[in-house]
């Protein structure tokens, strides 16, 4: 294994402009980063990132796509195809994209409302008449047995095509909870060998999980969906697709199985590789609308293009820049709840609405989504990701296979180091410097604190918001093995002596090797002062059993470091990312220009101005003062 992450380290990072019939595909030129708004030089942190990860092992290969205002900013591929480290990966690397087909099915059906051929208000038994009159399933728990029994009661309205759009269906996934209910949709007829119409026909013998309309759970919707669009357009899904969006928009590698003469292009995946049903080098017969699709980072920049452009592309509509605008506004009614797995990452709590096929941002202040407010994403099981900022014309896609769950780390480095990358507008005038004396510089030297977000076009949850209690660790699933990525600084597994590497085998005396990411987290997580025993595996060392208390853990961020240098401030950035031009391990000088501000000498000439409370003691900071500040608070 150490010896495959090796040949993969020497193929190294693979920086790849597009070649020449590639270009053509994505409507773009070689990456233009400052054409595009960006400091070539921050976006050159990303690919250095991921290929750590690579070397890490926790990542076999990458693809990363950026644009903004229409023009490629950034296309990097990292990595190799293969795990064991020989193929270096290209830019058209095809990836299994999972449920970012969804967005794709969203389009497909909304095509058919502006035809007038499909009516959202509808009744989805309309379509598909095996859904009249569908009971919603009651568990009730007797509480002196304990004992569950499921009840069944009538649907108070039916199941529109609106609420298959939005995940209000009643419809669920197997895997969105532990209810009787979850484990009875485990046994729809998903098969590859499968049609679309046996599926839907198997899922809809069962009961719904909720009343239409009432609660938003990630589910099977987008697959029922798909059917209702080949009933109304009386084509098969597949060819539905084919020809209305991938054609028209030049999707030339985009589809539901990679043909042979494309397959050296596909990236492995994860180790123990893909269930049958999603074996995407055979043709299928069940054409899932949720997570079919396998496509490229140019191919799915392109549909994103196509979105933020209003519907077109290169002279082709594909839909009304009127619908786009209905598709990314949430949809969601205002006393909708919240349920599955996914319900966690949807609702007011977290900032986030969901429109017709994307999560949308809803608040200004915080949310899990970045960009404005109004920006819209979604991912894959494995880690593909996107999202589309319309106020600041920005698209980013990611394309990795990792193990479920295990995706979060990249989507929150991706979209960090993105934002962190936009170039900020110089000053017309640059104030002259002036001296100020010893004292007045050691006035503002200590550590300054971003919190959760590195730009002001980016404005995350506050940190407080997202405070929990556990070990503070990062972890991986690896093999089946719940593997420590790195202790968060100065929690409570870092003081315990936990390292980077070591394999959590048990927590409480329960294995944790074949639970999911979320299960591991239950058993790490509990309230402040209260002891885990964890049962630790360490390279060439006895096993190691330790207890630790938990501590509130919060989000790593980025700061920077103020010190005295030669009459003039010197910042370094610390922490886990590095901030503007503000390096790690490297000193940038900044000169005074009055009492309270700073000039940087940089490219940005970055402006620092400090604040004072009402003691008149250093509180914070502003960085280029203006729309793209960013307030920073002084923490030492």
């Amino acid at each position: 294994m150490i010896e495959g992450f090796g040949r993969r380290a020497c193929a190294a990072l693979l920086l790849l402009c597009l070649p020449a019939s590639v270009l053509a595909q994505s409507n773009t030129s070689s990456p233009d980063p400052e054409g595009a708004g960006f400091s070539a030089k921050r976006l050159g942190r990303i690919a250095p990132w991921y290929q750590a990860q690579v070397d890490a092992g926790a990542l076999a290969s990458a693809v990363v796509a950026i644009a903004r205002n229409g023009k490629l900013a950034y296309l990097q591929a990292i990595g190799t195809y293969d795990r064991a480290g020989k193929n270096p990966l290209t830019p058209d690397a095809i990836f299994w994209i999972a449920s970012m087909t969804k967005p794709v099915t969203s389009v497909a059906a909304m095509m058919l409302v502006e035809e007038g051929k499909l009516d959202l208000t509808a009744p989805v038994s309309e379509y598909l008449p095996i859904f009249k009159d569908k009971p919603v399933g009651v568990e009730d728990v007797d509480p002196e047995t304990g004992k569950h029994t499921l009840l069944l009661e009538p649907e108070k309205r039916p199941m529109l095509v609106i609420d298959l759009l939005r995940h209000t269906s009643g419809l669920i996934y197997p895997d969105e909870g532990k209810t009787a209910l979850h484990m009875m949709y485990g046994l729809a007829d998903f098969r590859r060998n499968r049609t679309l119409a046996d599926f839907v026909a198997s899922l809809a013998s069962l009961p719904l999980a909720h009343q239409p309309g009432e609660v938003w759970e990630y589910s099977w919707s987008v697959d029922v969906l798909a059917r209702v669009i080949e009933v109304v357009s009386g084509q098969p899904f597949d060819q539905f697709l084919d020809s209305r969006i991938f054609k028209p928009l030049r999707m030339v590698d985009t589809g539901f199985y990679v043909p042979d003469e494309k397959r050296a292009r596909l990236v492995d995946p994860i180790p123990g590789g893909r269930a049958a049903v999603w074996d995407v080098t055979k043709p299928a017969r069940l054409f899932s609308g949720g997570a079919g699709l396998v496509s490229t980072a140019p191919d799915y920049l392109r549909f994103c293009q196509m979105l933020l452009n209003g519907g077109e592309l290169d002279g082709v509509r594909i839909l009304s820049a009127k619908t786009v605008q209905q598709m990314t506004t949430n949809a969601l009614p205002p006393d909708a709840r919240f349920a599955g797995e996914n319900g966690q990452f949807v609702g007011p709590r977290v900032g986030t609405g969901w429109g017709l096929g994307f999560a949308i941002r809803t608040n200004p202040d915080f949310s899990l989504l970045p960009g404005a407010v109004g920006s819209f994403n979604w991912s894959g099981l494995w880690g593909t990701y996107f999202w589309i900022d319309p106020v600041d014309k920005l698209i980013a896609v990611q394309m990795i296979q990792v193990p479920p769950d295990a995706g979060v780390p990249y989507r929150d480095a991706l979209r960090h180091l993105t934002y962190a990358a936009l170039s900020v507008p110089r000053p017309s005038t640059l104030p002259a410097p002036i001296i100020l004396s010893a004292d007045a510089l050691n006035s503002f030297a200590g550590t300054y604190d971003f919190g959760a977000s590195l730009s002001s076009r980016d404005r995350q949850a506050p940190i407080p918001a997202f405070a929990f209690a556990g070990v503070g660790v990062n972890v991986a699933l690896r093999d089946n093995k719940v593997t420590v990525r790195g202790p968060v600084e100065g929690g409570p597994a870092s003081k315990a002596g936990v390292i980077a590497g070591d394999v959590l085998t048990e927590a409480d005396d329960v294995p944790l090797a074949g639970l999911s990411m979320n299960q591991v987290l239950e058993k790490l997580r509990g309230p402040a002062g209260s002891p885990v025993r964890l049962k630790i595996a360490r390279k060439d060392h006895d096993p190691i059993e330790v207890t630790i208390v938990r501590e509130p853990i919060r989000p790593a961020g980025a700061r920077i470091e103020v010190r005295v240098e030669d009459g003039a401030l010197a910042i370094a950035a610390k922490g886990r990312w590095e901030v503007l031009n503000f390096e790690k391990g490297k000193t940038t000088s900044a000169r005074p220009t009055s009492n309270s501000e700073f000039l940087v000498e940089d490219d940005d000439h970055t402006r620092l101005a400090f604040v004072r409370d009402e003691a008149g003691k250093i509180s914070g900071a502003v960085l280029n003062s203006g729309p793209w500040q960013i307030t920073v608070a002084k923490v030492n």
